[in-house]
């Protein structure tokens, strides 16, 4: 979670072509406080640290990243808005996730796209106004964006380094995932239903 509040402005440094992704090395005053694995905000967008030089720290955006911000016209030298995840008393990288499983999902279709993945989870239907597009949703607790919300289903992409460090890679089409859905969203469908 994030409040929006830009700590510090980054450049930068390096672009890598990845298939269809872009990694970028961003110099920042704050990549040496960064860990690995860790969610901070570039300009909005949430990206993982997947390796840190320094004053430097690597980020990938995949494809649909790419497609829909403005992460695809970035060059070296542009200047870049960064927010480490909100502060309690420890980070909340991610969204709230309270680790309480709501259902069971089915891997529907598992597709490689070019050096990242996108899988197709369906979900019982009644949990279906929990979930919104670009919403956030928690599948085997791996705090994720759905797109492509449909009833029954949503999309999920996952980058290279999510896919090689967390479970996810080993799920297959028909595989059950443990899903979790948002906080905020099931406070709200509460308040609705009960009015």
């Amino acid at each position: 979670m994030f409040t929006g509040i830009i700590e510090t402005v980054g450049r930068i440094a390096e672009i890598i072509p990845n298939g269809s992704n872009r990694s970028f090395w961003v110099e920042s005053s704050l990549s040496t406080e960064f860990k690995i694995d860790q969610s901070v905000s570039h300009s909005g967008v949430c990206l993982t640290i997947e390796d840190i030089q320094g004053q430097l720290h690597k980020v990938t955006a995949i494809d649909e990243t790419l497609k829909k911000t403005n992460l695809g016209s970035w060059q070296p030298g542009t200047a870049v808005n960064i927010e480490r995840s909100l502060l309690l008393s420890s980070r909340i990288d991610g969204h709230f996730v309270q680790g309480h499983v709501d259902a069971t999902g089915i891997c529907k279709r598992q597709k490689e796209k070019a050096g990242s993945w996108e899988y197709v989870i369906e979900f019982p239907r009644k949990f279906a106004e929990l979930i919104i597009e670009k919403g956030s949703i928690c599948v085997n607790g791996i705090s994720l964006t759905a797109f492509e919300v449909k009833k029954k289903s949503f999309t999920v992409a996952i980058i290279p380094f999510t896919f090689e460090h967390t479970n996810i890679g080993q799920v297959q089409p028909g595989d059950a995932v443990n899903l979790e859905f948002d906080l905020l969203g099931k406070y709200i469908q509460r308040r609705v239903t009960i009015e």
